[in-house]
Order: C-alpha cells, then sequence, then structure tokens
C-alpha cells in the first residue's frame, strides 16, 4: 500500500511556491500519494494579522525569498496582482478578496480531480514566477492544461459547487491545527508535522523509516 501525506498549502505563500515543485517530484519518484489541502492564507483569515507582526519579518523576508530562490534555481517576483487585496501603506487587509478566493477553490476543485498539487505547483510557477496578470487571459487554463486538467470543467465546478469547495477548505484549515502547525507550507506524514518549504528532505528522511519505496 502506498504511503500518503497532507501538505497543507497557500497560494499567496512565496514558500508554498518554492516548495511545489519539489511536493510534486516526490510523488512522481516515490510511491507516495499526497493529498493537497489549500488553505486561506493567515493574513486573511485573522483578522489584524499585520497588527501582531514584528516590524523586523518584512525586511528579512525580503532577503530571505530570493535568496531561497535563486539557492533553488527558481524565479522570484512579486505577484502582480497580489493574490490578497490590501493597503500596503496601512497594511489592511480589504474584506472582499477575488483572487485568493477563486484560486483556492480552484486548488480544492482539482484536488478533486486528483491533481491538486500539480495544479498548485504549475499556478504557482506563474503567480510568482513574474507572469504579469496571471489572473486574466488563459494564464490559469495554461496552468491547468499542464497539469493534465480541463480548465472548464474547474470553472464549472467553483460556479456550480462554491459551498461545498469553501467548506472543504474550512475543514482544511481546521486539519492543519490538529496537525500540528498554523503556517505553510506544512506537511503531515502519520501525524507528524513537517513545517517549511527546508523540511522536506526531513520529510522524505522519516517516510523512508516507514517504507518508502522508489517508483
Amino acid at each position: 500500500m502506498s504511503l500518503s501525506f497532507d501538505v497543507f498549502w497557500s497560494f499567496r505563500s512565496p514558500y508554498s511556491y518554492l516548495a511545489a515543485p519539489r511536493l510534486l517530484a516526490l510523488t512522481q519518484d516515490y510511491d507516495v500519494v499526497c493529498h493537497f489541502r489549500p488553505v486561506y492564507p493567515l493574513a486573511v483569515r485573522v483578522r489584524d494579522f499585520f497588527d501582531t507582526v514584528n516590524p523586523l519579518w518584512p525586511g528579512y523576508l525580503m532577503h530571505d525569498l530570493p535568496r531561497e530562490a535563486e539557492q533553488l534555481g527558481l524565479p522570484m517576483h512579486w505577484p502582480d496582482p497580489d493574490p490578497i487585496v490590501q493597503d500596503f501603506t496601512t497594511m489592511k487587509v480589504a474584506k472582499d478578496q477575488p483572487y485568493i478566493t477563486r484560486l483556492t477553490r480552484l486548488g480544492a476543485a482539482a484536488e478533486r480531480e486528483g491533481k491538486g498539487m500539480a495544479f498548485a505547483t504549475a499556478a504557482s510557477a506563474r503567480i510568482w514566477g513574474g507572469v504579469k496578470d496571471w489572473d486574466k487571459g488563459d494564464v490559469l487554463a495554461q496552468a491547468a492544461t499542464e497539469a493534465g486538467l480541463d480548465m472548464a470543467r474547474l470553472e464549472t465546478m467553483i460556479a456550480n459547487e462554491a459551498d461545498a469547495l469553501d467548506a472543504q477548505i474550512v475543514q482544511n484549515e481546521q486539519d492543519q491545527k490538529t496537525g500540528g502547525h498554523w503556517g505553510v507550507p506544512l506537511m503531515v506524514f502519520d501525524g507528524e508535522p513537517f513545517y517549511g518549504q527546508d523540511r522536506i528532505n526531513s520529510l522524505v528522511w522519516r517516510m523512508k523509516q516507514k517504507g518508502l519505496k522508489a517508483r
């Protein structure tokens, strides 16, 4: 029987983007199933989130992200448009969030089709990889095709089954807390949490202890 793990993931998280290709490759190289569990970013979930953030954090982020991306050989550009609607002068996050809502629902729909991680990898490569106006035209449709999905079918699902998809996202967020961490990307294997894109090697090491085999 194949091993399996959950990954709690946000389309607004640059570290989720950096982790995505390796998580997808993990399912291709090893006999393991990834349950893709999209969640909303803390900036949307937690009211006044930025009021409690350490002021040193944004500056460190701007040093760390390009460094990590360069090390992994991935492009890194802040998304245009940003997946969340936010006033960067006041840091206030808008109540209406059309971009991240659509993306998160698309991710949940893609997982229903068994290709959540593949879609997240392809979509985030465009969102964080420097594609301007990723929300327009056929940019996300191209990502869906790359993941082996039919964008028209995904769009129909998020139009007709929004409530069910939202319920799944809420369940993902609850299960993320149960998994043992609040951040993303969070991988949970056999009840053990592995937080951060720099813990994938630890995840593989643990799974090999539990019988993980190469394909």
